[in-house]
């Protein structure tokens, strides 16, 4: 699998597997995490292309997968203050977000995850504590389950994970 920057002339497809995902969550015991407020909004991922935090991952020259990844220090303001537990390191890290698959192949979201990890080698991601897929997928990544963060979003707890190199 590619993964590359999104381009602008990829965001129909992008919405596309948004769509997708929040169908697959719902029929997986995750109704709450995108769907009730149709997350993420175009405009949240024009902003993310424009921005170049933005990124694709194709399969055989086809878009099938999408996640925002940004690196840096103290980049997430809702991972400043995590809830039962701690944070393994302290520094710069990426952050991902937004990740998502079309379900087409195997292994999307794995391939995006370990890409973002090639990048940086300290990477925090969180999740619903109904998105089940992910957290295993988190886990057999190597990831350690760190505590929980809340985002502005929704009123609903997120699941921290780390890993470290």
């Amino acid at each position: 699998m590619n993964i590359r920057h999104s381009r602008i002339e990829d965001l129909s497809r992008l919405m596309e597997i948004y769509v997708y995902a929040r169908q697959f969550m719902a029929e997986n015991g995750n109704p709450n995490q995108w769907g009730p407020t149709n997350w993420p909004p175009q405009a949240l991922i024009e902003e993310d292309i424009a921005a170049g935090r933005s990124y694709v991952c194709e399969h055989e020259g086809r878009i099938v997968g999408t996640f925002c990844f940004v690196e840096g220090e103290d980049i997430e303001p809702t991972y400043r203050e995590i809830y039962d537990g701690a944070w393994i390191a302290d520094g710069n890290y990426g952050v991902i977000h937004r990740l998502a698959g079309d379900g087409s192949a195997r292994g999307i979201g794995a391939a995006c995850i370990n890409w973002a990890f090639d990048q940086c080698g300290h990477l925090r991601v969180d999740t619903h504590g109904d998105n089940i897929v992910m957290q295993r997928l988190l886990t057999k990544l190597g990831f350690t389950h760190c505590g929980t963060i809340y985002v502005v979003e929704d009123p609903y707890p997120r699941l921290a994970y780390e890993k470290v190199r």
